[in-house]
């Protein structure tokens, strides 16, 4: 029991401290990695028909963010953190470079335990694209958040798609579905930007600025979401 407490008071240092001082930014190798692990949650994400996101919402989202093992723990109170990658859609329909980010979030009530769950968000309108490219954004009160929903060939509900700014996807111990996250906050790593690209820069420069091309390093996530988008198109153009 101690030992939990501890973890978890630790948990809560960590995400109150990266929240009131600038983020350290990790090494390229890091950053790389991190990289890496997105487009592995994503791809073992897809594969399955009946749990994963609707091709129909990548192919209408304006971004996604996705972070890899985020840490939740839970001792009364709860705390999440973790870092993640955020990657936005041209006019084209085309996804553009990487940027970096970092989520966090505490809740309260009885509660025990942690874990560490994988986080993607679907940004679907302008709201909540400003949200996500804000310095700190709080999902519901910055932009609407929702659960969203799963299957790769069911039919996206138009409130969602319309209406809410972000759907919200964890998974933890082979389960993906929909998730409520809201109080969980957003704030963007400009430092690892930085030290990304060399040179610096804000995730509005990297994700709408057009201030910087798509890294090497990142051309695999790129290509594996403009697959997933294109499918939907495809399939909506076979059928007109």
């Amino acid at each position: 029991m101690k030992k939990s407490f501890r973890a978890i008071a630790g948990l809560m240092v960590v995400f109150f401290l990266a929240g009131s001082t600038p983020l350290r930014a990790d090494d390229p190798a890091t950053l790389d990695a991190r990289i890496q692990t997105a487009r592995l949650v994503l791809g073992e994400i897809m594969v399955s028909p009946d749990q994963s996101i609707p091709e129909e919402l990548l192919a209408k989202c304006k971004a996604i963010a996705i972070y890899p093992s985020v840490l939740k723990g839970a001792f009364i109170f709860g705390a999440r953190w973790g870092k993640g990658v955020v990657l936005t859609k041209g006019a084209d329909g085309k996804w553009g470079p990487v940027a970096f980010s970092t989520i966090g979030g505490i809740n309260w009530g009885l509660q025990i335990g942690g874990q560490a769950n994988d986080v993607i968000l679907v940004v679907m309108n302008d709201r909540g694209l400003n949200a996500l490219l804000s310095s700190r954004s709080t999902l519901g009160a910055d932009a609407s958040a929702a659960a969203g929903p799963v299957g790769r060939y069911s039919q996206a509900a138009t409130d969602l798609t319309l209406q809410a700014g972000i759907l919200s996807y964890s998974r933890s111990r082979g389960l993906f579905a929909g998730i409520a996250l809201d109080g969980a906050i957003l704030t963007q790593d400009n430092n690892s930007n930085t030290a990304y690209y060399g040179k610096s820069l804000t995730s509005q420069d990297v994700l709408t600025g057009g201030a910087v091309k798509i890294k090497e390093s990142s051309q695999g996530l790129v290509n594996s979401l403009n697959d997933f988008s294109s499918r939907w198109t495809e399939k909506v153009t076979k059928q007109a």
